[in-house]
């Protein structure tokens, strides 16, 4: 039975939903979630729960494939490469990564390094290989190394004979984003943690090996990675003690279905692809980010230094809104604290570094940040009697 369309507002009215602004797991549409609540119990008149469905049943398959070609489809992913759908979320797939990729034990791997997760990879993938850390140019607003010749000099260090370079493309701790892949040396493949911005823009996929992103941002619930894979790539360059559960050559050949897959949250993203798709696409999607974003670094450019962002310009993502207070720590708190008590929720900085961060996934809406950046003035207002266009 397909549902009666509620809009977002009604629903959030009716269930004192809050606007969720967490690095994850995040926001999920809230038409997603009606969509899920109505075939909880009754999933295609089945008489059953899709999590009570077996994983190996005519029923189930056809939600896989479903989400496995939305995905194809959304992100224009090319013939060569295969969709897998593992566990393990981002952290499973440091280790998988290497165990699937280095060709033979102690191989050397170069990591970019621009954060919080790329170094979490890096030493992750140190227990299967030698690691070469590059660490790239992580400007903050008092630097000036955001240069093309700067960008050029640590792309140069990547090496000739790397089984493959790794990056993180967002950084949800640091708020970095690259804009564009780098170079890397010819026949190297370049695999990217995408966790926290795929589907929120076209992907190349000329540039890649291999990409992986934990559902919980964009893509859907917490429990199911979606690995996407060059076919070349697994041919040979596993590690000999590869489990066979993090074995991209296992999954693929069983089509995701090695083992039991989390089939409530696979159900889940193929619903999120289906709101994607039918709210515009990937293209909409980046547009709305930047739009989003930009919003919200206007308003802290132009606060007189009552909010402030360390990152420069030239690097700061889109899905991850990092900032300070010039009042410092007890004003953050009371920040939070009052944001919270106006159903504007989860906007603590990372444990690690502290300060402020509003993540504006595909599910946090225009007016969800224009809700945010309201209660931002308001606040700098009462505080600092400061009046923020």
């Amino acid at each position: 039975m397909a549902p009666t369309p509620v809009s977002a507002h009604d629903l959030s009215q009716k269930h004192k939903r809050v606007v969720n602004f967490s690095a994850g797991p995040s926001k999920l549409p809230d038409t997603v979630l009606q969509r899920a609540q109505e075939e909880m119990l009754n999933f295609q008149e089945t008489g059953s729960s899709v999590m009570e469905l077996s994983h190996r049943g005519k029923t189930f398959k056809s939600v896989i494939s479903e989400a496995e070609k939305l995905t194809r489809q959304l992100l224009n992913v090319p013939d060569n490469f295969r969709i897998l759908f593992m566990q393990g979320g981002g952290c499973g797939q440091f280790a998988a990564v290497p165990l699937n990729l280095a060709g033979s034990p102690g191989a050397t791997v170069d990591y970019i390094v621009t954060g919080r997760w790329s170094e979490s990879a890096a030493k992750e993938a140190e227990k299967y290989c030698k690691v070469r850390k590059v660490h790239a140019p992580k400007p903050h607003a008092s630097d000036s190394s955001d240069s093309e010749d700067s960008e050029e000099e640590w792309w140069s260090e990547l090496s000739d004979n790397a089984a493959y370079v790794y990056m993180c493309d967002n950084e949800t701790v640091d708020g970095v984003e690259f804009k564009c892949p780098p170079r890397t040396p010819p026949g190297v493949p370049l695999v990217a943690d995408m966790s926290s911005n795929m589907m929120s823009r076209p992907i190349d996929f000329s540039k890649y090996g291999l990409v992986f992103a934990g559902a919980q941002k964009n893509l859907g619930p917490a429990g199911v990675t979606v690995v996407i894979v060059r076919e070349d790539l697994m041919d040979g360059r596993a590690l000999p003690f590869c489990p066979s559960v993090l074995s991209y050559h296992v999954t693929s050949r069983n089509d995701s279905l090695y083992n039991t897959p989390p089939t409530f949250s696979i159900y889940v993203t193929g619903l999120v692809m289906q709101w994607v798709r039918d709210s515009g696409g990937v293209a909409r999607m980046q547009e709305l980010s930047r739009e989003k974003s930009s919003l919200l670094y206007s308003l802290i450019e132009n606060s007189q230094g009552f909010y402030y962002c360390p990152v420069d310009k030239s690097c700061r993502s889109r899905m991850n809104i990092v900032f300070r207070l010039s009042g410092g720590e007890a004003l953050e708190k009371r920040f939070t604290e009052e944001a919270a008590k106006q159903g504007l929720t989860n906007l603590e900085g990372h444990r690690s570094i502290g300060g402020l961060r509003a993540s504006l996934y595909n599910a946090v809406t225009i007016a969800d940040t224009r809700t945010l950046a309201s209660f931002m003035r308001d606040f700098a207002k009462r505080v600092a009697q400061i009046d923020l266009v």
